[in-house]
């Protein structure tokens, strides 16, 4: 070791330097083992040694994860745990049905049937007449003619019309108009008190079994523009068709259908 602190070439062993004062013996660091000299090594690597900074005491910087990401990573993993079974819970538990949202009824309306054949041309050509319709559902004007039974009994005019669906079923309707609506009103009462009393009902029938036509009798009132304008009935002939009367102010009709029919071809007459 030189005298400067310095690295330097190797020196013989020897007795040390004796210190000059009890100070300067104080102040004096313990010796250090001589770095051994490269035998190759000349002016150069001494100045590469000499320039080299000096070792630093600093503790190596830490490796690996902080100490707080674990702690974190295992919290985080706890709580989407928890939400999983939260929801899961929340979700299945209880009755599926109460939690169920209710059911909406839902009317679904059909198209009204229509004619498989074209209608006849009415012969009659009075306000009345044209007024008439020529098909109501499935069923087309098939005959018509003048009812001379109806005027007989007080009716301005009157016709006697059948409409056909094309194959088996047909419809038989008279039409006719008085002079005020209190006569339409007295004679149509006269067809409704013609009318055959209601089939009783048969006990072998099964009390489960679906009516295959409406409820008959049935009775009221009709309506035009809002206002009362006269009155229906309805009956089941029992012989397999059905009876419809009804007035409209001073006119009167009557429409003879099959019993399941009889309801819907009233309802769709447009007079």
């Amino acid at each position: 070791m030189s005298d400067t602190g310095r690295p330097g070439p190797e020196r013989p062993a020897g007795p040390p330097t004796p210190p000059i004062s009890n100070w300067q013996a104080m102040q004096q660091k313990p010796p250090t083992s001589p770095i051994p000299a490269t035998p190759s090594a000349g002016p150069a690597a001494f100045a590469a040694q000499e320039s080299a900074p000096a070792p630093t005491t600093e503790p190596p910087a830490a490796s690996g994860r902080p100490k707080w990401l674990i702690p974190a990573i295992i919290g985080g993993v706890v709580v989407v745990i928890a939400a999983i079974v939260i929801a899961v819970v929340t979700s299945g538990g209880g009755d599926d049905t109460a939690d169920a949202p209710p059911a909406v009824a839902t009317t679904i309306l059909l198209p009204s049937p229509t004619p498989s054949v074209e209608p006849v041309a009415r012969p009659a050509t009075t306000a009345f007449a044209v007024a008439l319709p020529t098909s109501v559902l499935q069923y087309a004007l098939a005959t018509s003619a003048v009812d001379p039974e109806w005027q007989a009994a007080g009716a301005v005019e009157a016709y006697t019309e059948t409409y056909t669906d094309g194959g088996s079923g047909t419809v038989t309707v008279r039409s006719g108009q008085w002079e005020t609506p209190e006569e339409a009103a007295a004679f149509a009462a006269t067809l409704v008190a013609g009318f055959p009393a209601a089939p009783a009902p048969d006990p072998s029938a099964s009390s489960s079994a679906s009516p295959t036509g409406p409820t008959l009798p049935q009775s009221g009132e009709v309506s035009a523009g809002g206002a009362v304008a006269g009155t229906y009935s309805i009956a089941d002939a029992g012989d397999g068709t059905g009876v419809a009367v009804w007035t409209n102010g001073s006119t009167v009709f009557q429409a003879t259908a099959p019993v399941a029919d009889i309801a819907d071809f009233y309802n769709a007459f447009p007079l």
